[in-house]
Order: structure tokens, then sequence, then C-alpha cells
């Protein structure tokens, strides 16, 4: 589970973040942290969209090459 420490970080820098969420590339959330809670984060997409996600998903920078190895998936 991504921490609120990191949340913080992404949502103060406005960096555009990438969500895996399933094995599945095209399943993806790309976006910026708006606000999160306990058990969820908030993500604006670039349509301005709002999703709501669970936090045990895994959270890293757009620019980061995608980690195929950890999908993210909830066990």
């Amino acid at each position: 589970m991504i921490s609120d420490e990191q949340l913080n970080a992404y949502r103060l820098s406005g960096e555009r973040i990438r969500v895996v969420r399933d094995a599945m590339e095209s399943n993806d959330i790309n976006g910026v942290v708006v606000a999160w809670d306990a058990a969820h984060v908030l993500i604006r997409k670039r349509n301005r969209k709002i999703v709501k996600l669970d936090r045990s998903y895994s959270y890293s920078p757009y620019d980061e090459p995608r980690d195929s190895s950890s999908p993210g998936q909830k066990e």
C-alpha cells in the first residue's frame, strides 16, 4: 500500500502517475493525485474525470517504465 507521504509528494508536485490495476496495460490509470483517505485514492485523469481507486494498487510515476512483474492485483 502506498504511504501518505508518497501520496502527498505526488499531490504537491502535480506529477502524473500510473496506477497498475492488473496485468493488462490497457487497464492502467494515468493522472494526478487529488485526495486520499485510509482506503482510497482520488485520481484526476487528463479528461478531468475523477476516479476512486483502492490504495492497494501499484502507484508509480508515469515517466517510469511499467513494472509488469508486480501487477498490483488484489489478492
